[in-house]
């Protein structure tokens, strides 16, 4: 004859509890290994001025519209070198003045990047030590 508040019964009732709690304990511990293992890994990444998926798109769309801009103005480009050419071949050589290229065919002026945070320079070089472009080459000429 057993009472409810002791032999097996309770022992088990004793492991459950314990195996409930183990489990939460170790439920915690996971997570809280997975948010020093995330917050690490954004520090690796951080490190090495790795760019964001936002900036790579922007600067993606950017790149696309480049393309497509530059194709069109190589279309005008050979639109006009022919239309020249034929031009001079009829006998019209009124071809010493360059065509006259109206505002909405000129190229886009606004090719800068939307500010992403970066100060110009190349990963993290001060400008002193950023490579020299061919703009830089013309300031001090």
């Amino acid at each position: 004859m057993t009472t409810h508040g002791s032999g097996p019964s309770r022992f088990f009732d004793d492991m459950s509890r314990l195996m409930t709690n183990a489990m939460g304990v170790a439920q915690g511990a996971k997570s809280e290994a997975e948010t020093a293992m995330k917050g690490w890994v954004d520090r690796w990444l951080a490190e090495r001025n790795l760019v964001t998926r936002e900036e790579f798109e922007v600067v993606r769309e950017m790149a696309i519209k480049a393309r497509s801009e530059n194709a069109e103005l190589r279309a005008m480009i050979a639109e006009m070198t022919s239309g020249a050419q034929s031009g001079r071949t009829q006998g019209n050589d009124s071809g010493s003045e360059p065509p006259h290229v109206t505002e909405a065919e000129a190229p886009a002026t606004d090719m800068t990047p939307p500010d992403l945070g970066d100060t110009g320079t190349h990963a993290g070089a001060s400008e002193a030590e950023a490579p020299a472009t061919d703009m830089d080459a013309g300031n001090k000429a």
